[in-house]
């Protein structure tokens, strides 16, 4: 009988391994949504960053369209199921859920159960009222042009208040007038606000409003200053920039600002900041000029010369955030330091790593130092770039939504004290968000 040698046992083994892990093996997944590195992680969740999950996603694991609402993007929404919510009004949405998105994809069922019965349902017309006028929002004009590419268009604007009585909605943007009749059944009104508690009305009447529309994330129908939405909620950030954003920048903080009395402190703070670090402050509260007449240059002069910009707001509120930080600071080449809402809120709103909050740190030297840090590493510089080409800002089509959530079947409710909610205790502070807790 022949000897079979140690080495070619162990290599016979080896084999019949191979063979038997090719047939139990598990298929891979071809579903594009599902990632082959790494778990799936819901937007606005984080992604432990390994080796596996920073990187542009292989062309497999992208989704096939984008949505109607992105840059060439065609994936409609279809119908919704009977009876399904999906996280469309706050009472419905978990912590962290995109409700802009879910109302961007809903269209209404087709069909509604009638006791136990289902039934076609007839999509009417939906007449929205502006209470304060078509020169309050702009560009509008009444009738359904404001609907055309809306994937739910049954609706038209009207500014005529002697409609008020038979329209579906009565929209009232940042000014409360009550148009003399008591509300009529299912007829919805809505208070829209952009600015902060601090400069809007206070509404002297109980249970007149039944939804909120303002740029806080627990609004009924959010309408924020700008939404940026990842293409690839798991992609959140690559490994390296695809440049140095430190190149051939020699100064180091910019601002731009012309109201020196904001409650929050923001100019006290800069002053402060200015005995540590170089700060260059544009504008009626500072020594240097660049005029918004000639903006496209002063936007030139932040990208190619500065690292820092701060995108301070004037007060500090709930989820209030501008386009001081969306557009001055992540619309440009340059990292945005932020004073104005929460640091929970900033995380909830931005892209992954693209920002500094002042509360952060305990003290503007303490956040000096940090800058000076910064800029002597342009790694450590580089990676609050990381976000950048992995997803884009959108626009949030308003009326669009507000259109669709007309036709959802949602129970009627009303706010008893639309103060209490809207300026109520931990909402703003005139201080840092570190000395509330928040």
């Amino acid at each position: 009988m022949p000897r079979v040698s140690a080495k070619r046992s162990c290599f016979c083994l080896l084999l019949a391994s191979a063979v038997i892990l090719f047939f139990i093996w598990p298929e891979p997944s071809t579903d594009p949504l599902q990632p082959v590195t790494s778990p799936v992680v819901q937007a606005g969740e984080w992604i432990e960053v390994t080796e596996e999950t920073v990187g542009t996603p292989k062309e497999e694991e992208l989704p096939r369209e984008k949505p109607w609402f992105m840059s060439e993007g065609t994936l409609m929404p279809t119908h919704s199921p009977i009876g399904v919510k999906s996280g469309l009004w706050p009472a419905q949405a978990p912590p962290g859920h995109d409700r802009i998105v879910e109302q961007l994809m809903f269209r209404p069922p087709r069909s509604f159960q009638d006791d136990g019965e289902v039934k076609e349902r007839s999509q009417s017309l939906k007449t929205i009222l502006l209470f304060n006028g078509l020169n309050a929002w702009y560009k509008l004009k009444p009738g359904r042009s404001a609907f055309s590419n809306c994937p739910v268009d049954t609706c038209k604007v009207t500014a005529s208040k002697s409609e008020s009585r038979r329209a579906d909605a009565i929209l009232y943007k940042d000014h409360f007038v009550h148009p003399g009749h008591p509300k009529t059944k299912n007829q919805v009104w809505i208070i829209y606000h952009l600015e902060c508690p601090y400069h809007t009305q206070h509404v002297k009447y109980n249970d007149v409003f039944n939804w909120t529309s303002t740029y806080r994330r627990d609004s009924d129908i959010v309408a924020p200053y700008e939404k940026f939405v990842y293409y690839d909620s798991r992609v959140r950030t690559v490994s390296k920039p695809v440049r140095n954003y430190a190149a051939n920048k020699t100064k180091l903080v910019a601002w731009f600002v012309s109201n020196c009395g904001a409650r929050n402190g923001r100019l006290q703070y800069a002053h402060e900041l200015q005995k540590y670090i170089s700060v260059d402050i544009f504008g009626a509260c500072g020594s240097k000029k660049c005029p918004r007449s000639n903006e496209k240059k002063c936007f030139e002069m932040l990208n190619n010369e500065y690292k820092f910009y701060l995108a301070f707001e004037n007060s500090n509120c709930k989820d209030y955030i501008t386009e001081k930080f969306f557009r001055t600071g992540l619309g440009h080449d340059i990292l945005p330091i932020v004073m104005g809402a929460r640091p929970d809120d900033y995380k909830a709103s931005a892209p992954e790593h693209s920002y500094i909050h002042v509360d952060e740190f305990d003290s503007p030297r303490s956040l000096a130092e940090y800058l000076l840090l910064l800029d002597k590493d342009d790694d450590a510089y580089n990676a609050y770039f990381r976000w950048k080409g992995l997803g884009e800002f959108i626009n949030t089509f308003y009326f669009c939504r507000l259109c669709a959530m007309l036709h959802d079947d949602i129970p009627m409710k009303s706010y008893r004290d639309i103060n209490e909610w809207w300026r109520g205790p931990g909402i703003c502070t005139t201080g840092s968000w570190r000395r509330t807790g928040q």
